[in-house]
């Protein structure tokens, strides 16, 4: 148990350590291809971040992968309040840039930030899969960027926004919450179609096996 929250923690702060250059950084398109630091460590290192295994849980549902699932977020979250507060001190020009940032997605309607949410999913989905798959880190490298300059909302990095501009409330909770239900829906769609597509492919070929015989 402890050592999936661990690794859910060390998830948290590579995506901290993301969230600090991106907000570093003057130009937006450097600071979101610089975020991708974050998922490719997680990658290669095999750390827990729930937007990057939500997408698999159509695939293996056991209570195991439940467990991995729902303690690395814990963890997740931890490593997101606890190194955002200490980039918070110790890197105080971006706590200001952070406020900024947190109090416009406050702006958002609910639904809003859903759409946003699932949009980030399904590509999170695409990167760790196709990383998976393929071995190749093209996905995570234009995937990132692609969420980040769009808009998208990541529901870890944004724990760690708020946590970098000390900013917390219920309202902030209940926005969070929205994210991750955003995120868990679009990282779940395009494994679902894959399993449909399989699925209708299977019962294609059992029909035409019962005319062949």
């Amino acid at each position: 148990m402890l050592s999936k929250v661990l690794n859910g923690i060390s998830a948290g702060l590579m995506v901290s350590i993301g969230c600090a250059v991106f907000l570093a950084c003057e130009n937006k398109v450097v600071g979101s291809i610089l975020f991708t630091i974050a998922l490719l460590v997680i990658c290669f290192r095999g750390y827990s971040l729930y937007t990057g295994k939500i997408g698999f849980i159509s695939f293996s549902h056991t209570k195991e992968d439940f467990s991995v699932l729902l303690l690395g977020l814990l963890g997740n979250a931890i490593g997101m309040i606890a190194f955002g507060l200490l980039i918070s001190v110790a890197l105080p020009n971006i706590k200001e840039k952070a406020v900024l940032l947190c109090l416009a997605k406050l702006e958002q309607t609910w639904a809003q930030t859903v759409i946003r949410g699932l949009f980030c999913g399904v590509l999170m989905f695409i990167a760790v899969y196709v990383y998976k798959e393929n071995k190749s880190i093209v996905a995570i490298i234009f995937a990132i960027p692609t969420f980040i300059l769009c808009g998208f909302e990541h529901s870890v990095a944004d724990i760690g926004y708020y946590a970098i501009a000390n900013m917390f409330s219920f309202e902030i909770v209940l926005f969070i919450l929205l994210v991750v239900v955003g995120n868990t829906i679009g990282s779940m769609i395009l494994p679902y179609l894959q399993i449909a597509q399989k699925s209708k492919a299977v019962v294609s070929k059992e029909k035409q096996d019962e005319k062949a015989s």
